[in-house]
């Protein structure tokens, strides 16, 4: 997974808060969006793809994905939290 070291570097490239790593209900969550249909990220595009990993907002509102062990950190890719 992502270093400790590395994660505390990492901020939301919108709001510039600290992200944390996305725990296994919000996974879950955006998982079962997605295989419905319902996933969009921020830029509007549908999400088709499950998430094996994702870093989260400290409020659990928005879901960056993690492809490849690499952070995707570009506004436009967040996912709003679902539930």
């Amino acid at each position: 997974m992502i270093d400790p070291e590395f994660l505390g570097m990492l901020v939301c490239p919108s709001t510039k808060k600290p992200l944390r790593v996305a725990t296994a209900g919000e996974l879950t969550a955006v998982n079962q969006a997605i295989a419905k249909g319902a996933a969009k990220n921020r830029g509007g595009t549908a999400v088709t793809a499950a998430w094996a990993a994702a870093l989260a907002t400290t409020d659990g509102a928005w879901l960056y994905p993690i492809t490849d062990d690499i952070p995707i950190l570009l506004s436009s890719e967040a996912v709003a939290a679902v539930g």
